[in-house]
């Protein structure tokens, strides 16, 4: 099977979703337990065998340089490429072009966190000649995309043929795609596609069903990305580290007598005093939880400091 050395992961999305959370912090950025969420799926790729990776950045560049100082991620290089005017999927793979033009490449959005295998997206690709393969499922989120025999053949009803698949935001592209993207406009990729379809473009599917698959779009799916790892023990296989998934982190200190319940997550250097109650809540980075303070369903984010009675919110 032919490989893909290269990978391009998108950043530079807005998080409007996820308010207030994103206030400080773009999606890709925000922690599961005590990981960012795009190494989630720089993990992923390096299981696949990427060499090289490409992340657009747009809100709060500096956060991006900051959690990966030495411009690598786990010893494979990668390069921040921010858009001051954000430019959408499609102007963001063609402001791209001189990095990735010359060999096939894989495109992975940083705010999606999931275990499917992607060895048989990138076989259907090559055995097929593909010029672009798109991992679909049944997400629950939409279902614009129609497959016919291994090809995609409309999206977002463009040629009246009604979808059943939502895209995962993983694909595969060759290098034509580049000619085919105007240059220095927003744009997404969906009207890309749907021209090159019109025009015999050979644009495939391959749906992946199995494993885990969370779009983090909002307060209650990054609840449930917890939940799920908490209780139910899932660790995407992908990620080597053990200690990630630890329920208090150890620079943290919790007083003897405070109480934590449920679901919660207290992260790096946080501090929660006496006689405190923490249920189903989550502490960012050096979050401070006064003595005799409760939270229940709450999540702090980083180095907020907290005192009193708060339910059901963002702090």
């Amino acid at each position: 099977m032919a490989a893909i050395k290269q990978a391009f992961v998108l950043g530079a999305g807005l998080g409007k979703r996820l308010r207030p959370l994103t206030e400080d912090l773009p999606k890709p950025l925000v922690p599961i337990f005590h990981k960012p969420l795009i190494t989630f799926a720089l993990d992923h790729l390096i299981d696949i065998g990427i060499q090289n990776f490409f992340i657009n950045t747009h809100r709060l560049p500096e956060t991006f340089a900051k959690a990966f100082p030495e411009n690598s991620y786990s010893g494979t290089p990668l390069t921040l490429v921010n858009e001051p005017v954000l430019l959408e999927t499609g102007g963001g793979i063609k402001n791209l072009e001189a990095d990735l033009g010359r060999e096939a490449f894989i495109t992975y959005s940083g705010d999606v966190l999931t275990d499917i295998r992607l060895q048989p997206l990138i076989a259907a690709h090559f055995n097929r000649g593909n010029d672009v393969t798109l991992a679909l499922r049944h997400t629950g989120l939409g279902s614009a995309i129609a497959l016919r025999e291994n090809q995609v053949v409309d999206l977002s009803n463009r040629y009246g043929i009604p979808g059943e698949y939502d895209f995962a935001n993983i694909a595969v592209w060759n290098p034509a795609v580049f000619a085919r993207i105007p240059e220095k406009q927003k744009i997404s990729f969906v009207p890309i596609l749907g021209d090159w379809i019109g025009h015999g473009g050979k644009i495939g599917g391959v749906v992946l069903e199995e494993g885990k698959w969370f779009n983090l779009g909002s307060r209650a799916e990054y609840f449930e990305v917890h939940r799920v790892i908490s209780k139910e023990g899932w660790r995407p296989a992908q990620v080597k580290a053990s200690d990630w998934s630890a329920p208090i982190h150890p620079s943290a200190m919790v007083d003897p007598a405070a109480q934590i319940r449920g679901c919660c997550v207290v992260g790096k250097d946080c501090r929660v005093g006496a006689g405190a109650v923490l249920e189903d809540t989550i502490l960012w980075p050096g979050a401070q939880i006064a003595s005799k303070s409760e939270l229940i369903g709450c999540i702090v984010r980083a180095r907020k400091t907290v005192s009193g009675t708060h339910r059901n919110i963002d702090i």
